[in-house]
């Protein structure tokens, strides 16, 4: 007696597995969308502190294995608390460049990693507390922050357009050539084209940018050579160092993070599955965001958040099937362990990351703007963003110079990034002043 052969699975359906025809597909498109933002902290974060090529290679190695097994955490929670249980990609963040950068110039990678320790187990108790920690981040004080965040990242992208900061080319035409074709080959693909082109136009703007550099003859592939074809990453390979300014500076990046992924799970659920997600999903993601960033750090990773561009593919065609991501997060992980792979990309040039990423930065900005203006925009409603933006920023403009009078402290927590002294004074703002009278009807 046959079986009754197996009906394959909706992609729009959470279980099941779909046709290959749509699985693979379906798949890649979320490697896509997600794999610059993996990868480009590491080469940012690297070059601020200082690494070897093969340091680099093993960053890049330990962000795409940390993406795809925090990935694998949301999509089957350990124990009903570690994970979300939902359609969602979570990895390497570029919302904490401007706080890593800062810290690992001053102290190098070992304090962030340390730092990264306290900011994770920050966010495990974000995690389990949320209910009553929630209510002092409404979307006023969560857009500011995004805002600035975006502002915030705009010197790190224009440096890199220019070539990178103390390379020997800084500022050279070729660099910024290279960076305006790379820029517009994104610009193009976003906003005049559809489908695999426009949500992948990030990573085909930076492979045409990348032809384009090594036609010019400013790509090298010595770090290629010397990588091998397998290498699994070694707990504490990079010394772990704690500092308190630096632990407090991240703590707080990772409640603003959490907030973030606040929202990121609330548009995957009301994108791709018509409803509000539960606490106990948010929950559940924070916590798994938080315990995978303690073990990534143990490895040299970098702090990982969901990723709101694969969000926005969830939003638009609806496709929530669990195997599609865990396709996307297996294709991910076998990468990690390939160090040529691994190595191939650090040979990107500084003016193709930053022509493809300014683009990015400036849509975290909007997204910023877009939730601040969500709001209505009282007197109060803008006290509280410009104060925040304006201490913020100004601060971090000026330099640390400003502060010379403090104790050294002081200035790493509140001089070295703008995302912080502005989340701190919208918190505080927010509280502070008196809450608008209800429209009248």
């Amino acid at each position: 007696m046959g079986t009754t052969p197996r009906t394959p699975a909706s992609v729009f359906a959470w279980n099941g597995v779909p046709p290959a025809g749509q699985l693979i597909p379906l798949g890649l498109q979320h490697v896509v969308a997600a794999v610059v933002g993996v990868i480009t902290p590491a080469i940012i974060v690297s070059s601020t502190c200082g690494l070897s090529d093969a340091d680099t290679t093993l960053m890049i190695q330990v962000s795409l294995i940390l993406t795809a097994l925090a990935t694998l955490l949301q999509l089957f929670p350990l124990f009903r608390r570690l994970g979300s249980g939902l359609p969602v990609i979570m990895g390497i963040s570029f919302a904490y460049v401007p706080t890593l950068t800062s810290i690992g110039g001053a102290f190098g990678l070992g304090t962030i990693l340390g730092a990264e320790i306290a900011g994770g187990c920050v966010a495990v108790l974000f995690g389990i507390f949320l209910k009553q920690i929630r209510r002092f981040f409404p979307p006023l004080v969560t857009g500011t922050v995004i805002f600035t965040i975006g502002l915030s990242l705009y010197p790190t992208a224009v440096k890199y357009m220019a070539g990178g900061a103390g390379q020997p080319d800084f500022g050279s035409w070729k660099n910024w050539l290279v960076a305006f074709i790379t820029l517009a080959v994104v610009f193009v693909l976003n906003n005049f084209t559809k489908g695999v082109l426009k949500l992948g136009a990030i990573l085909w703007g930076m492979a045409v940018g990348y032809v384009v550099a090594l036609l010019m003859g400013m790509v090298s592939f010595d770090s290629v050579a010397a990588a091998g074809y397998f290498q699994a990453p070694v707990p504490l390979y990079f010394p772990i160092e704690f500092n308190v300014a630096a632990c407090v500076s991240m703590a707080i990046m990772y409640i603003v993070n959490s907030v973030q992924t606040i929202g990121d799970l609330s548009s995957t659920t009301m994108g791709g599955m018509d409803r509000m997600p539960t606490d106990h999903e948010l929950s559940g993601g924070i916590i798994g965001q938080g315990v995978m960033s303690v073990i990534g750090a143990l490895f040299g990773g970098l702090p990982a958040a969901s990723y709101s561009q694969n969000v926005g593919i969830v939003t638009v065609n609806k496709v929530i099937n669990r195997a599609v991501f865990t396709l996307a997060a297996l294709v991910l992980l076998v990468a990690g362990f390939i160090p040529k792979l691994s190595a191939l990309l650090t040979t990107i040039p500084y003016a193709v990351i930053g022509g493809a990423t300014i683009s990015v930065f400036a849509t975290i900005t909007m997204t910023g703007i877009r939730m601040i203006t969500q709001q209505t925009f009282t007197m109060r409603n803008s006290t509280v963003v410009g104060l925040a933006v304006a201490l913020g920023v100004g601060v971090t403009t000026v330099g640390p110079a400003c502060l010379a009078g403090f104790p050294a402290w002081v200035t790493t927590v509140f001089g070295s990034s703008s995302v912080v002294l502005s989340t701190l004074t919208a918190i505080l703002l927010n509280q502070l002043l008196p809450k608008d009278p209800p429209e009248r009807r």
